[in-house]
């Protein structure tokens, strides 16, 4: 049975806090350095505050970017590759570094995790659809964090368009998540890039499809990331349609 849509700003916050199944998705810049490198003291902290939620019997499904930024560097680039093909091999090679963190991370809590690399594609399958949803059940049954990406060293489309921001909200309906959460290194939505002048912050946004004709967001502006604002706006409008807050 779908939620009825939180309406108040008071309304959503209650029922995030109150949430049992939240997913969470974390994107490539709030994972690193200015340099564009993993920054392990970030990944400590978002797993820290994941971990206490999960010891309060709460369930946790982490959609987490990161594989490219994780890899480029141990490459040898000082920078994040542009062509696709090197992209998705710091991906392949990025994807293993950022798990062992976060296996590390999560041990601390006695936490178990587990790796899973779907595209927004698989969501759409029938078959595959079905399988993913058995699979993250069962690990939440078994007290185990999924950790979810876009399989970037195969889905070109999805490098180039940013869709792990897309990908979590049909991640949380997969899962019927009570809240989705997605975290970002800018502090909220503005009705423009925040740097330019006259570019003023949005605090609550009661009709996320009434707004996106009134704002103007650009993309990324991180170096690192792929999706930016306007990925969030979407994934904000696919979830808040499908009933989670």
């Amino acid at each position: 049975m779908e939620q009825s849509t939180p309406k108040t700003q008071e309304d959503v916050r209650r029922a995030v806090a109150a949430a049992h199944t939240v997913v969470v998705k974390v994107g490539s810049s709030s994972l690193t350095q200015p340099s564009g490198h993993l920054d392990v003291d970030k990944l400590t902290a978002l797993v820290g505050a994941i971990a206490q939620v999960h010891m309060l019997g709460g369930n946790i499904v982490l959609v987490s970017s990161g594989a490219i930024a994780a890899g480029f560097g141990p490459l040898g680039f000082s920078s994040r590759p542009t062509d696709v093909a090197t992209q998705q091999a710091a991906a392949s090679v990025g994807q293993g570094l950022l798990m062992a963190q976060y296996e590390a991370a999560f041990g601390r809590y006695g936490i178990r995790v587990g790796q899973l690399l779907i595209t927004a594609e698989d969501t759409m399958q029938p078959r595959q659809y079905r399988n993913a949803r058995r699979t993250m059940a069962t690990m939440l049954e078994l007290g185990v964090v999924p950790i979810v990406n876009e399989n970037d060293a195969l889905a070109s489309n999805e490098i180039r368009f940013g869709d792990n921001d897309r990908l979590s909200a049909l991640i949380a309906n997969m899962v019927r998540a009570d809240a989705l959460v997605l975290l970002t290194d800018v502090d909220a939505l503005y009705t423009a890039p925040p740097s330019e002048p006259g570019s003023h912050r949005v605090p609550f946004v009661p009709n996320v499809t009434a707004l996106i004709d009134e704002i103007r967001v650009g993309g990324s502006g991180s170096g690192v990331g792929t999706g930016g604002m306007v990925t969030k706006l979407e994934a904000a409008r696919m979830a808040v349609g499908l009933g989670h807050p």
